[in-house]
């Protein structure tokens, strides 16, 4: 078999990695834009006769699930944009299909008994509102980073691959950052252009929207031609020195309800912060829900970024407590310093996690060495055997972990376990409609003790 091969499959269980299995003479084949129990005919990717597996996508199907409708962007098709993975799903199945791909990571990657987990059975990704928009899955992401082309469009990359395809509009993109007509410009030289919408409120309450454009010049030098943008926005030029105003300000300031209290927090750049409008509100909410941390308690937020879940946690344990964030970020933590600066309950490390933990937790440390509550927010990667035996050795009554990828969540949750911390709960966020992403929140505590509530 080679690349460009027709094969017919019946497409069997979703995978983690937004793509079904199916099996053709024997070998498992991972097939993109199809769904489960479908008969499809599959172009292959590739399929060297001593591969394990082969990737294929479904060009033609011949038994269509009832779960298929039609793709709402063009690109989202085999050979187009790599972005969406489902867009050829309903939402409601969307949504299902990435509840059985967090449970089946669980399973088997971590050891996980469905029983012991309450609702783990059957879980369903949970929606979140878009402001002013009905749930239809589109016009949600407020943060797009585009590659630039040879003739200097914005495009975004095929899957698996570095091929780029131009894109003039992203269906998922927020209102605001189609707003600025990023995708119909001439960009050049440059490598990438990122565009922020911030303080899009939820429920659609006044606010500043505030539209910052972060350009990284190419290899042809630091100068960029910026053209004029459709709607007002900052620039700002990217560069091995770091980011360089052009006009307006390096940074946007977020805000989102912490205990009913809208909250401000300044993001530089286009630093980390949740591209969904709803999903920093609703994550704070399900990591206090899955701690309840209490007054007095001391606290530890890891990875804790600009200070979303480290203000959220010194609110609820109040002067009387402390609370630690670690962040490696240079330019994270120095935001987080300013977000913070009214929580003299807080205080801040900058560095890695697995280096910052064992000095803190040593004699000279500042007596970190025990936690009550340990929130955790690591990137795709996970924490690793390293961070999770750290933040074990705390002995914390309740460790929550917010995760982007369930394999590697699963991944540490069985480490958690050989540890004596076991899953009691599990939280499945839709926060990326028509892509193969999930957001979780675990909740984890000792095996000797009961409901971590």
């Amino acid at each position: 078999m080679s690349a460009g091969t027709l094969i017919e499959v019946v497409v069997g269980a979703v995978a983690h990695g937004g793509h079904c299995v199916a099996r053709h003479e024997g070998r498992v084949v991972f097939v993109r834009h199809a769904l489960p129990g479908e008969r499809v005919v599959a172009r292959l990717q590739a399929g060297g006769a001593g591969d394990r597996f082969w990737r294929a996508d479904a060009v033609e199907v011949l038994d269509a699930s009832p779960d298929r409708v039609t793709a709402p962007c063009a690109l989202a098709r085999p050979g187009g944009c790599g972005g969406c993975d489902w867009q050829h799903a309903s939402l409601d199945a969307q949504r299902r299909l990435k509840g059985q791909i967090v449970r089946e990571q669980l399973v088997r990657l971590g050891g996980v008994d469905v029983a012991s987990v309450p609702g783990l059975d059957a879980l369903v990704a949970e929606a979140l509102p878009v402001p002013d928009r009905a749930d239809d899955g589109l016009g949600w992401r407020t943060r797009m980073r585009f590659a630039v082309d040879a003739e200097g469009r914005a495009a975004l990359r095929r899957h698996r691959s570095h091929d780029l395809v131009a894109v003039e509009h992203c269906p998922i993109a927020h209102a605001e950052v189609e707003e600025t007509g990023v995708g119909v410009k001439r960009w050049g030289p440059a490598e990438a252009v990122e565009v922020v919408a911030a303080d899009v409120p939820p429920g659609g309450a006044p606010g500043e929207v505030q539209r910052l454009v972060v350009v990284e010049p190419s290899g042809a030098g630091p100068r960029v031609n910026v053209p004029p943008l459709a709607a007002e926005a900052s620039v700002a030029l990217r560069t091995p020195e770091g980011l360089q105003r052009v006009r307006g300000r390096t940074w946007v300031q977020e805000h989102v309800l912490v205990d009913g209290v809208r909250r401000p927090f300044r993001v530089t750049g286009a630093g980390f912060w949740q591209v969904h409008p709803a999903a920093p509100g609703a994550l704070t909410e399900a990591v206090l829900d899955a701690a309840r941390p209490r007054p007095g308690e001391r606290a530890v937020d890891l990875y804790c970024g600009v200070g979303l879940f480290t203000a959220a946690l010194a609110l609820r344990v109040g002067p009387q407590g402390a609370v630690l964030g670690v962040e490696s970020d240079d330019r994270a933590a120095a935001d987080a310093r300013r977000n913070l600066h009214d929580l003299p309950q807080v205080s801040l490390e900058t560095g890695r996690v697995e280096r910052v933990l064992p000095r803190v937790a040593g004699p000279d440390g500042g007596g970190w060495d025990r936690a009550d509550v340990v929130v955790l927010d690591p990137p795709r990667a996970g924490a690793g055997r390293d961070v999770v035996e750290a933040v074990a050795a705390m002995d914390p009554r309740v460790i929550v972990y917010v995760a982007c990828d369930p394999a590697s969540l699963a991944r540490d949750v069985a480490t958690a376990a050989d540890l004596g911390y076991r899953l009691a709960a599990v939280r499945a966020l839709d926060l990326f409609p028509m892509t193969g992403h999930v957001e979780c929140v675990a909740t984890l505590v000792a095996h000797s003790s009961g409901d971590a509530r």
